[in-house]
């Protein structure tokens, strides 16, 4: 059994999709998201590559193969 960890998204599109490209090389059984999914944080600022809803969309695409833990 394989299991793809990845954490700290923060909203990012690009990270996401780099992730994600790492998951179908190297297809896992499940993939577990440690947290800190959409928010990008208090103190930082937001970058271009904000955005939430697209980093949703694409997490709903694998929605069956994820195990969420809610962030800090």
């Amino acid at each position: 059994m394989k299991i793809f960890f990845m954490s700290d998204i923060h909203g990012s599109v690009h990270y996401l999709e780099s992730a994600l490209h790492a998951y179908e090389r190297e297809p896992a059984n499940s993939m577990v998201i440690l947290g800190d999914e959409l928010y990008h944080g208090a103190r930082n600022p937001l970058t271009e590559e904000y955005g939430p809803k697209k980093v949703t969309e694409l997490l709903n695409e694998h929605a069956s193969e994820i195990i969420a833990v809610r962030g800090n």
